[in-house]
């Protein structure tokens, strides 16, 4: 199974500013996260992901220095020349600040840059969701900045918990223009019966707007293993509400390393999608990421 892998991360910390992995740890939903703070490139995912056919890659922005995101894009660019990977990027920028549109031009210009990802301020439950907060997907300064993502041929990777998806529904169905991808399957971290239907109703409520996608990764839990049995409804209940046609493995790399090998977590996707159909499987591991990332290798 040829595989383009929809996201994944490098970083030189020797070189390169990233706060949360310079500074004082912070809040991480996988808990300690000391094993990431390293350099991790083009060798080590090569390392990784041995084994595999991995005909291309989805670089995501890594909260690069956020005073400097178009630094993180001239890093990439040079990482991609030297060494053919990534093959395209999702950058990073701040839609909330006035120098937006600057850096969405910028980003725009370059070769490799298919959209952008600025995490939207989440609440830390279901029970805590304020609309309209500063920094959420309803504040219009935020909204302000993300209406300019169509002028400049850009799509939205979105990572947010799954109880902010009916204000994600409001947003695609505000700016149908705009495709917006769902990182991590809404981060279905609660796993409990209640956790799991508020989850599957989220995302089914969600995949009703045609200018969606979504990406299968970012599945681990702390203390667990992975799984396929762990995660084979999760996989499945995505695949149901999103449609074949709009979903996406992905590995997640270096951050999943945390929860399980590139090996394991693959492995885990081929044994769960293994009762579907060649051209489903291909279009889950290949040619869905290929299209939507607009890659031309």
């Amino acid at each position: 199974m040829r595989i383009v892998d929809a996201h994944q991360h490098f970083w030189d910390l020797d070189a390169n500013y990233l706060p949360w992995l310079a500074d004082r740890p912070v809040a991480f939903r996988y808990g300690d996260y000391s094993a990431l703070k390293r350099n991790y490139l083009p060798d080590d995912y090569l390392r990784d992901v041995d084994g595999f056919e991995v005909a291309g890659s989805v670089f995501v922005e890594t909260e690069w220095d956020p005073t400097d995101p178009l630094g993180e894009v001239a890093w990439v660019e040079a990482l991609q020349a030297r060494t053919g990977l990534p093959t395209v990027m999702v950058a990073q920028a701040w839609l909330d600040r006035d120098d937006v549109e600057t850096v969405l031009a910028a980003e725009a210009k370059t070769a490799f840059v298919r959209g952008v990802r600025h995490k939207p301020r989440a609440a830390p439950g279901p029970d805590a969701v304020e609309p309209g907060r500063p920094g959420s997907m309803g504040d219009p300064a935020w909204r302000r900045g993300y209406a300019l993502l169509h002028r400049y041929g850009l799509s939205f990777d979105l990572q947010t918990p799954w109880w902010h998806l009916r204000e994600a529904l409001d947003l695609a169905e505000a700016f149908p223009e705009t495709l917006v991808i769902l990182n991590h399957t809404g981060l279905p971290a609660d796993r409990s019966v209640e956790g799991l239907r508020g989850w599957r109703d989220a995302i089914h409520a969600f995949a009703k707007a045609p200018n969606v996608a979504a990406k299968i990764s970012g599945l681990g839990i702390p203390g667990a293993p992975w799984t396929a049995d762990a995660n084979r409804r999760i996989v499945l209940d995505t695949i149901e509400a999103f449609g074949v046609e709009r979903c996406m493995f992905a590995s997640n790399f270096p951050v999943d390393s945390l929860v399980a090998s590139f090996e394991t977590i693959f492995r885990g996707f081929l044994a769960i999608t293994s009762s579907l159909a060649g051209e489903e499987r291909r279009a889950l591991f290949h040619d869905n990421a290929f299209c939507i990332y607009r890659m031309t290798i």
